[in-house]
């Protein structure tokens, strides 16, 4: 079974549909177990999804003050 962590690193994968039906099933398995990495995904998917309406085009500050809070979040704490 995989890990939090492996769910965590694979998730933006999992969201493009780029994952072999053997990894989709495994994180399947996964998430009806584990209900953080649900709400994970869950929330990553409401961000994705709610990209393109955002209001203008993000400076690469932006972009890099984002990407630093994510990296900085990463470790999972359950």
């Amino acid at each position: 079974m995989l890990t939090c962590r492996e769910i965590i690193d694979n998730a933006d994968h999992l969201l493009d549909g780029t994952t072999s039906r053997r990894q989709r099933l495994a994180v399947k398995a996964h998430l009806l177990m584990c209900r953080h990495c649900r709400r994970y995904v869950r929330q990553l998917r409401a961000l994705l999804r709610a990209v393109p309406f955002m209001y203008g085009k993000a400076s690469d500050a932006e972009v890099s003050r984002v990407m630093a809070h994510l990296h900085s979040h990463r470790t999972v704490k359950h």
